[in-house]
């Protein structure tokens, strides 16, 4: 096996940079709270796709891209993923923009244990006996929410879900970062230009009626591709074990912002259930460090589990 190599600080920064992005995405989101869901989900994914195009050709990236998606079985995939992080970013707009982000946060913290879920369920992957407690704790915590009924645990479990499966798809899919993300843009670009036309001839369109919305609107194409070019930097600096314990900083910014910033009510069932998931969620992080450090070591590494690479889209 080789030897994982310490991360450098250049990486490091990108890093932080790119989860620090993703963790204040509600302040934006917030601005954007009079245009409806659907409206901003289609904005960001066409905004983004002129964006990535540009990155594309500048790159020298189209002849690759097209390739790797002229592959039946990579294609399909790719509308698969599409159709998943389509609904991952609706649930998270809405929740956003319903006062829900306590429990939007709730759900990238049980992300990656329901990511190393499904490798051991779907991929076969063998569960350190660490990690399958990890996962117990953060389910006691669910568990906990559900019966106290306090709070909308359907968006946790939504996003945690759609974002776990969408993870497991980009894991088999034979394409790399930026062209996965253009490609799955341009799948949903039709249904999203059809929807804003729609809404635009009923008179319900956003766009168009005032020059500081219009702005917001179109930055949502840099809102989405920043951070994930910044992680993908970072992720070519540094080890995957390393880099995904940078993503708990996003829902950390997210639940202090809803606490502090939106007044959204903190009740027992919550506390409870977010210390059991920060429990879950430190002893994961801490075996894989210990696992990394065994890997550097020379050691036998332990099984595997499924990466942080996934996070790249989030949210």
């Amino acid at each position: 096996m080789t030897r994982s190599s310490p991360p450098d600080a250049q990486g490091l920064a990108l890093g932080v940079g790119a989860y620090a992005l993703w963790g204040v995405l509600p302040l934006y989101i917030h601005l954007l709270k009079g245009v409806p869901s659907l409206q901003v989900l289609a904005h960001r994914v066409l905004w983004s796709l002129l964006l990535l195009a540009v990155i594309v050709i500048l790159l020298r990236r189209g002849p690759a891209i097209l390739a790797a998606a002229r592959q039946r079985r990579t294609l399909l995939l790719l509308f698969a993923s599409a159709a998943l992080i389509a609904v991952n970013w609706i649930v998270y707009i809405w929740a956003v923009q319903n006062d829900h982000v306590l429990e939007a946060s709730l759900g990238y913290f049980i992300n990656p244990l329901v990511n190393v879920a499904l490798g051991v369920a779907i991929l076969g992957e063998r569960l350190r006996r660490i990690q399958g407690v990890a996962i117990g704790i953060a389910a006691v915590g669910v568990v906990v929410l559900a019966f106290d009924g306090v709070g909308s645990l359907w968006i946790p479990l939504s996003l945690a879900a759609s974002f776990g499966a969408y993870g497991l798809v980009r894991k088999v899919v034979a394409i790399d970062a930026l062209g996965g993300l253009t490609v799955e843009t341009l799948l949903l670009a039709p249904v999203c230009a059809a929807w804003l036309a729609y809404a635009a001839s009923t008179g319900e369109g956003a766009f168009g009626h005032s020059r500081h919305l219009d702005m917001l609107l179109v930055l949502a194409g840099a809102v989405t591709a920043t951070p994930l070019l910044l992680f993908a930097a970072a992720a070519r600096r540094m080890p995957y074990a390393t880099l995904g314990l940078l993503q708990y900083l996003a829902p950390s910014l997210q639940f202090l912002e809803a606490v502090l910033l939106f007044g959204e009510p903190v009740h027992t069932a919550h506390l409870v259930t977010f210390a059991l998931i920060w429990s879950g969620c430190a002893l994961y992080a801490w075996d894989s460090l210990r696992a990394l450090k065994a890997s550097a070591a020379g050691r036998p590494a332990a099984t595997p589990h499924i990466s942080a690479q996934q996070q790249e889209n989030a949210p």
